[in-house]
């Protein structure tokens, strides 16, 4: 670097890195389709990555399958599990007598707490 003028430069606004003996690694292309708008995405992996079967669709959201040949991949979803909401961890919980018990608690608290605001604000 002693041998460059760095007068005139902008410092950190470019880079004084060559690709000079940068080897990329191998990558292969693969086409995906999407299940719902048909609109095929081609997307780049390393050639010794392990290319998912399924894939999101940029411009739907829904599944887009990887296109082998003139057929596209299967995809298994037997062994998905289906989202737990919070009303399925709830119920893991509580049962609808206990719930019911607890909402006529909270609703009789809240209703004591309007009572005594009431009459502080009108005194």
């Amino acid at each position: 670097m002693a041998d460059r003028s760095l007068r005139g430069m902008r410092l950190g606004a470019s880079s004084l890195q060559s690709e000079e003996g940068v080897v990329f690694v191998e990558r292969t292309n693969h086409t995906y389709v999407c299940t719902q708008c048909e609109r095929e995405t081609v997307l780049t992996f390393a050639a010794d990555a392990e290319v998912p079967e399924a894939w999101e669709c940029r411009t739907c959201g829904a599944e887009a399958l990887r296109r082998i040949g003139d057929t596209v991949a299967v995809v298994d979803h037997s062994g998905d599990k289906a989202a737990r909401t919070h009303w399925d961890m709830l119920m893991e919980r509580r049962t609808i007598p206990e719930l019911e018990e607890l909402l006529e608690e909270r609703l009789a608290l809240l209703r004591s707490r309007r009572g005594e605001n009431s009459g502080k604000l009108s005194a």
